[in-house]
């Protein structure tokens, strides 16, 4: 605990916390990449479970660079975040959870390119079963998110 607190008094944590302007262009930064991310993943996964089936599957692939450029934009951002309060969020459950869920995503994310743009004929079911998990994982994540603010630190 002592590290995050230092962490959270260092000039990048004062900075953040004590300005008018920094913390809360962080969140829109952090909103815009998630909204890139979970968007184009919501969009491929919606895809893959038979929404619009008249796109090729084939045409979705050049979204994932965009993917990642969200994800970076997030985890970049939201490490900044994290440090202007690091004792208080490291302690909140749902950072933990939110943590977690997001690790996995990226995880089946990953799957996700490979079995869907494996080469094969159509969809697979492994491709769809990973599509619904990322669509539920992503949104778990999201939730947690939120519930951050409204959580404590189990004692």
């Amino acid at each position: 605990m002592a590290f995050l607190a230092w962490l959270s008094e260092s000039p990048l944590g004062e900075w953040v916390s004590g300005s008018t302007w920094v913390y809360p262009g962080l969140l829109f930064v952090h909103t815009l990449g998630l909204g890139i991310l979970v968007g184009l993943n919501s969009a491929l996964g919606l895809r893959l479970l038979g929404v619009a089936p008249q796109v090729p599957v084939a045409d979705l692939e050049p979204l994932f660079p965009y993917m990642w450029a969200g994800f970076w934009l997030n985890a970049v951002s939201g490490s900044v975040l994290f440090v202007a309060d690091a004792p208080k969020k490291a302690a909140n459950p749902s950072f933990i959870v939110k943590l977690v869920l997001i690790a996995v995503a990226v995880v089946v994310m990953r799957a996700l390119r490979r079995e869907a743009f494996a080469g094969s004929a159509g969809v697979t079911a492994r491709a769809r079963t990973l599509a619904a998990a990322s669509l539920l994982l992503w949104a778990g994540a999201i939730t947690a998110g939120r519930l951050m603010a409204y959580t404590t630190a189990l004692k």
